[in-house]
């Protein structure tokens, strides 16, 4: 049988460990020599200098083969998603549901769109975008040729959007069943919504539920067109100024006064029947006005 391992003190311990920080005997200092420690230290000065060199090569080269102003990979993005203002969301999708008989509530749907619509003030978008675009053609920049190295973007002003500017109605129309949403389609840089010789994209809506519930749709500007000067989008370097065309619609709500509503952007080049994502090309909202 083994004999049994001799039990140390503390004391013994502690001089065994000073020993290891430090041995006179054989000049150690935790078991390397002065010069074996420089060695080491120079080896790993060497190879954490390497490493950081050839990471900030790495780093140096993936940046400048980058465009700052375009993603190299826009392959998730066919088609642009579709957004509604007042962007209240339910559980499922936006309901936008107010009372006319309660200020606060038709005032909030109010204040949304109006904070949303301080971009497009007309004097501010006179200010920034003082391009004069041709209507009904792509505007087309292969230069930069606006101040700072930019392009330039045509204005898209609130009163554009008419009867749903805001300026008729300060309300629009939650104060009583005439409620006007902004639809807005996103961005993707260089995207072409048409062919050159194809109308501009348009939106339309339809009723899914309630069909009864709404006796008129009335759409601003005209047709509920976006104008083909707002293509392309060159990216928010290129065009800091760039806002986007908007397509307000108002509907008149009777009988029950809510809706279930699908409003699409249209054009060949537009996408809207992607099960795995609800917001390509189209939105889906419900409207209801209580009182």
């Amino acid at each position: 049988m083994a004999a049994l391992k001799e039990k140390r003190t503390c004391g013994q311990r502690c001089e065994d460990f000073g020993r290891f920080v430090w041995n006179s005997d054989e000049g150690t200092l935790m078991g390397r020599t002065p010069e074996k420690w420089v060695y080491i230290s120079l080896y790993y000065a060497a190879f954490y200098v390497v490493m950081t060199a050839l990471f900030s090569l790495a780093i140096w080269t993936l940046m400048y083969t980058l465009d700052p102003y375009a993603p190299d990979y826009q392959d998730r993005l066919k088609s642009p998603g579709v957004m509604v203002w007042p962007n209240t969301y339910g559980e499922e999708h936006v309901e936008i549901t107010y009372n006319t008989s309660d200020k606060a509530s038709w005032m909030k749907m109010r204040n949304i769109i109006d904070d949303f619509l301080k971009p497009y003030n007309d004097t501010k978008q006179r200010e920034c975008n003082t391009y004069n675009c041709t209507r009904g053609k792509y505007f087309i920049q292969n230069t930069f040729t606006a101040p700072n190295h930019t392009k330039w973007a045509c204005p898209f002003t609130q009163s554009m959007l008419g009867a749903c500017s805001g300026f008729e109605d300060p309300t629009f129309g939650y104060n009583c069943s005439m409620p006007c949403v902004i639809i807005k389609m996103n961005r993707i840089i260089n995207f072409l919504p048409t062919n050159h010789t194809e109308p501009p994209p348009y939106v339309n809506c339809t009723v899914l539920d309630g069909q009864d519930n709404v006796d008129k749709i009335e759409y601003f500007p005209t047709n509920g067109s976006m104008d083909l000067s707002y293509f392309p989008f060159y990216g928010n370097l290129a065009q800091p100024t760039y806002v986007n065309p908007l397509v307000a619609v108002r509907f008149n709500l009777v009988k029950e006064k809510q809706a279930r509503i699908q409003c699409r952007v249209v054009s060949k080049k537009i996408s809207y029947e992607n099960f795995h994502d609800p917001y390509e090309g189209k939105i889906i909202f419900s409207l209801k006005a209580m009182k």
